[in-house]
């Protein structure tokens, strides 16, 4: 029972990291209808800058995910600006290929300027907190943060979405973006701020993944398939169904160590992808797909 409730524990954070990367992905798609195949390479970017303004400023680790998720929404932005923007009206298939040149290009522009080896935040041991009462489970600190600040951003999208004008917009133009388009809805201003948070959740994927492991220019792309198979599976362009889906992938790929080995994980991931897509490719919250 201790190792399920330690399994679960682990399942939570990486389901945390997971759902933030699969929000950002089924916004893109639910506004622009295509796959950002460079998602996970603006985790890893996001994760580097957040290790830059530590280096600068000699913080602790949590004061880069302000800054980290920040410096990715620009960053986000100015690659729609100029790249994406001017391949919207091309087929979908050339937007798709652009994307996967883009998550070329980030990966060798980590390895430029911080190198090719690992990385953390910060060195030394962090000792966990031993949870006598469930029958000696261990909790790091930085685990319980990664979930809470987790269910903070994620009440955060929630109430922007449901409460603003700017998220009804989004909504609307990912049910319907013709209809959005006539009813007078700022098409581009919605694009943007759909890039803005698609960044900035990104990036804190990035970040609570640096934290929990280690940083490498290769973090984002081994998390893109999970992070696509928690999105399909919540339905693709359903940031509530996203989140669902990151936990359920994430305490799948963790609960799975019980009877096969660790290096599978990621197979557990894509098995669940393929189940998903044979036997309800709407996902669990009928999504665009």
């Amino acid at each position: 029972m201790n190792e399920i409730l330690q399994l679960l524990v682990y399942g939570l954070v990486l389901g945390s990291v997971l759902a933030m990367g699969a929000i950002g992905v089924s916004m893109i798609f639910g506004i622009l209808r295509f796959a950002n195949f460079a998602h996970g390479d603006f985790m890893t970017l996001g994760a580097y800058l957040g290790l830059a303004f530590i280096s600068a400023f000699g913080l602790g680790a949590w004061w880069s995910l302000p800054a980290a998720m920040i410096g990715m929404a620009i960053v986000a932005v100015a690659i729609d600006q100029l790249i994406y923007r001017r391949l919207r009206r091309t087929q979908p298939v050339i937007l798709l290929i652009s994307s996967f040149g883009m998550a070329l290009i980030l990966r060798s522009l980590v390895q430029l300027i911080w190198g090719s080896d690992n990385q953390t935040y910060v060195s030394g041991i962090q000792f966990p907190w031993r949870l006598d009462w469930l029958g000696g489970l261990r909790l790091k600190p930085d685990h319980l943060w990664i979930v809470l600040i987790s269910a903070a951003l994620i009440v955060t999208v929630h109430l922007f979405l449901s409460r603003t004008r700017l998220g009804k917009a989004m909504r609307a133009m990912s049910d319907n973006m013709d209809l959005a388009r006539i009813s007078g809805i700022p098409a581009e201003r919605v694009i943007m701020m759909t890039w803005i948070i698609g960044g900035a959740l990104a990036a804190a994927a990035g970040v609570f993944l640096g934290i929990d492991t280690r940083l490498h220019p290769m973090m984002g792309w081994t998390t893109l398939l999970p992070i696509f198979s928690a999105a399909i599976l919540g339905g693709i362009g359903r940031p509530y169904g996203a989140i669902v889906g990151g936990m359920v992938i994430g305490i799948s790929m963790e609960m799975s160590t019980l009877v096969i080995s660790a290096s599978y994980k990621p197979a557990v991931a894509f098995a669940i992808m393929v189940i998903m897509l044979i036997v309800r490719p709407q996902g669990i919250f009928k999504g665009t797909l």
